[in-house]
């Protein structure tokens, strides 16, 4: 009597057909929510990103999915829950480069194993970040802005909304690009960080995109250039065509424990990257100044890796530390 396929077997059968793995589950498991922890409070691009595929996931798998925000120490609490809870939980959680590359490299004892904890699932967007200036500051261009730093060096202050954080290093690359001195004050947060640039308490700001394009639609500051690497701001340039070669992105992702079974783990792959295909879910992220990126756990490997090899160094040599 032929043997009965294995799980591994019907979930490799359903995967090449295209077909949901949602009953292949472990026991018990399909009945469950699948969890998708956020390491932020709610409202922000993260926890805004995730619920954006949560709901499609849900939609696509028919099943219950539950966003868990799981906030403190910067995100390193969700992470260190995450990688507490049992080997077989179907959970997914959503990172950045903070959780994944900084963390493990300014804080000795984050509590979790950026790379043998956990495994890379899904990459869905990407983001730049944005050099910026109050309204009525004199210099309008990059160049000024150095040359009124070099003139006034005990005023060229870089705000940034966290010390440790991608605009921090991304600070300090802009002042060695430009031979000029960057000395860094970090906020508790892009809000603060905004209201000191927009009220002159602070001459200069390193943050993301989205914390800082509508103050400058509005006018309440100026956005001097950006770090992608082609323009994406009407009459804005990029930093290399101000001068500096500097080119940066942050990324958001989905990962999952590395306990996760391949077949699971491609099912969320799949799943999440045609997610990312759709129109109306693009149109979403491009609305939070997100660029929608669609992929799989390999494409989305490839990307961290890239990162590390660029901001490794940087942060080595900064000599920064969170503890």
């Amino acid at each position: 009597m032929p043997k009965r396929p294995t799980l591994r077997v019907l979930s490799s059968l359903l995967l090449a057909c295209g077909l949901p793995l949602a009953g292949l589950l472990p026991a018990g498991a399909q009945d469950a929510p699948l969890r998708v922890i956020v390491p932020y409070p709610p409202g922000g691009a993260s926890d805004s990103s995730a619920r954006i595929i949560a709901t499609e996931l849900g939609n696509r798998l028919k099943r219950s999915v539950v966003v868990e925000n799981r906030v403190g120490a910067g995100g390193r609490i969700a992470m260190q829950q995450m990688k507490a809870l049992p080997a077989d939980t179907d959970a997914l959680v959503f990172v950045n480069p903070a959780l994944m590359t900084l963390v493990p490299n300014l804080v000795s004892q984050p509590g979790y194993d950026a790379e043998a904890d956990f495994q890379p699932v899904a990459q869905v967007s990407q983001y730049q970040f944005v050099l910026a200036v109050p309204a009525n500051h004199p210099a309008t261009t990059v160049a000024a802005l150095l040359d009124w730093i070099r003139a006034n060096p005990d005023k060229g202050n870089f705000g940034v909304p966290a010390n440790g954080s991608i605009p921090h290093f991304f600070a300090l690359m802009i002042g060695e690009a430009a031979k000029v001195k960057a000395t860094v004050v970090g906020y508790k947060g892009s809000a603060p960080l905004a209201t000191d640039l927009i009220g002159g308490h602070i001459s200069i700001a390193v943050d993301t995109l989205d914390s800082m394009v509508a103050h400058h639609q509005a006018g309440r500051l100026r956005i001097l250039a950006t770090s992608a690497e082609r323009r994406i701001l009407d009459g804005v340039p990029t930093l290399k065509e101000a001068g500096l070669n500097l080119v940066a992105t942050g990324w958001n992702a989905a990962y999952a424990k590395a306990s996760m079974p391949a077949d699971r783990v491609a099912l969320y792959s799949r799943e999440i990257a045609a997610i990312m295909q759709q129109p109306e879910v693009r149109e979403k992220f491009v609305q939070m100044k997100a660029e929608p990126v669609s992929a799989d756990a390999a494409r989305t490997r490839a990307t961290v890796e890239a990162f590390k090899a660029q901001w490794v160094p940087v942060i080595r040599a900064s000599g920064v530390r969170l503890d």
